[in-house]
């Protein structure tokens, strides 16, 4: 019984019980505003949310934070959005971490070969690239024999590039690590918080769009997140 406690938070809109990866955080700022804490580090009294934007927005709108809290906190308008933003920038900088340690691939020839070759964990496609190099480098994927990899499609190609230092990135791969996997936890919570399902790719074609973190068999799972201390409640 100790041991759900700790593992698990209430989410103050439907009060459902959840995993800490599954939801998001926030504290009462110093001016009383609601202010998000994706990784839960912040200190003070927090409160959570079930990691969905919809449920965030209506959070916010019905100003069910003070509730919470225990205390007036006015939640901005645009809560959801600024969540969602904070989320994103969150996959993008552990991406740039994969990258500087060594394990980031980027050009359509580069991440073709690595995926016959079986070394690729996460497979990384821009949303605005064309649906024709993503088939090819799905039969790629099926040559290599090693089991397919996790498929990211969440970021436009600008912000691959930013992430990993160079231009035009439409395609990109990270080899298996710590930081992959790190990474891929982030993109499945962004997704999730999105609405977007983690799907099965079959090698072929994305199986709906901008989905993340697809794999055979994969089903959405929300990975830990930040802290898991404290008790089943909606705050701490």
């Amino acid at each position: 019984m100790r041991e759900r406690q700790t593992s698990e938070r209430t989410c103050i809109v439907t009060r459902a019980v959840r995993p800490p990866g599954a939801m998001i955080r926030f504290v009462r700022a110093p001016d009383g505003g609601v202010a998000p804490d994706i990784r839960s580090r912040l200190p003070g009294r927090g409160v959570y949310v079930t990691a969905s934007a919809d449920l965030v927005a209506e959070a916010a709108k019905r100003q069910i934070f003070s509730r919470g809290f225990k205390a007036k906190a006015e939640a901005s308008p645009t809560l959801a959005s600024e969540v969602d933003r904070l989320l994103e920038a969150d996959c993008l900088q552990m991406l740039a971490l994969a990258n500087k340690a060594g394990l980031a691939i980027a050009g359509f020839a580069k991440v073709a070969a690595a995926l016959e070759e079986g070394r690729v964990r996460a497979l990384i496609e821009a949303v605005d690239g064309g649906a024709d190099g993503r088939r090819k480098l799905g039969r790629s994927s099926k040559r290599g024999g090693s089991g397919e990899p996790k498929r990211v499609e969440l970021f436009t190609s600008t912000q691959l590039d930013l992430a990993l230092g160079r231009t035009n990135v439409i395609h990109a791969a990270l080899a298996g690590g710590g930081t992959t996997e790190a990474f891929l936890a982030r993109c499945e919570r962004l997704a999730l918080y999105r609405g977007e399902t983690a799907t099965a790719f079959d090698g072929d074609e994305a199986k709906g769009p901008r989905a993340c973190a697809r794999g055979v068999g994969g089903e959405a799972q929300f990975l830990p997140m930040g802290r898991e201390d404290g008790s089943g409640s909606g705050t701490e």
